[in-house]
């Protein structure tokens, strides 16, 4: 944010459920993500921004754009949840047995996040960086809402709008992390396909987390990305 914000005044928030945001016991992602979006950016009275998205950020900048009608000046997805099906094994297991993860003792549940963390970084985080990803989803509230939003994946959510990714009316750059775990290499490559004229770039030595693995690699891609089209 701090190199992006010398060239573009930015605007990001934590999702509903994730981050420092609230943890309602509902459901945070069909629907709700992009309608929060689109009142977002009709409340801060942003005409045509300059997207930059993640994993169910894609998501929910896909659906704000496909299906309420936000218009981008450009749109950058970095890794997003675009292409059914979807779930690692970690997510199928949850979505099944999700009372029975929910239940998990404290010191077993924080052991789950740090392995679920960690598989999605290709380098090693400090302990300080990993608390960054752990206090959100700790104690009992953050225990409930993870397994909550995880519970909550389903293919519905992509299937509503993936085939009417030829509709989207924004110049569209695709970052993907080359050894993601989470969401294959393959997928980013079926979007690219399915975006016209979109750009596909694929980050080396990088897993799911991109912003973390190379942080470079997204600075460099969003200016330039804003120099041609925003």
């Amino acid at each position: 944010m701090p190199w992006l914000s010398r060239h573009r005044k930015i605007y990001y928030y934590d999702m509903l459920g994730f981050g420092e945001s609230a943890k309602p016991d509902m459901d945070i992602l069909h629907s709700t993500q992009n309608r929060l979006l689109t009142a977002l950016i009709h409340h801060w009275g942003i005409q045509r921004p300059a997207v930059v998205a993640h994993d169910f950020g894609g998501s929910a900048a896909l659906r704000a754009h496909i299906l309420n009608g936000v218009e981008y000046s450009s749109l950058m997805l970095v890794d997003p949840v675009a292409i059914s099906p979807q779930g690692s094994a970690l997510v199928q297991a949850a979505k099944t047995h999700q009372d029975i993860f929910a239940g998990l003792p404290a010191y077993i549940h924080e052991a789950i996040l740090r392995a679920y963390i960690g598989a999605a970084i290709k380098r090693q985080l400090s302990e300080a960086e990993m608390r960054l990803y752990l206090i959100p989803w700790l104690g009992d509230e953050g225990k409930k809402a993870f397994w909550r939003q995880i519970g909550q994946m389903d293919d519905i959510y992509s299937q509503e709008v993936e085939h009417r990714y030829g509709e989207i009316r924004c110049p569209v750059a695709i970052l993907w992390g080359e050894q993601d775990e989470f969401i294959p290499l393959d997928d980013g490559k079926e979007l690219a396909r399915r975006i016209p004229e979109a750009s596909f770039t694929v980050v080396p030595n990088a897993k799911h987390l991109v912003q973390e693995d190379a942080p470079e690699a997204i600075v460099a891609e969003a200016l330039d990305f804003w120099r041609r089209f925003s």
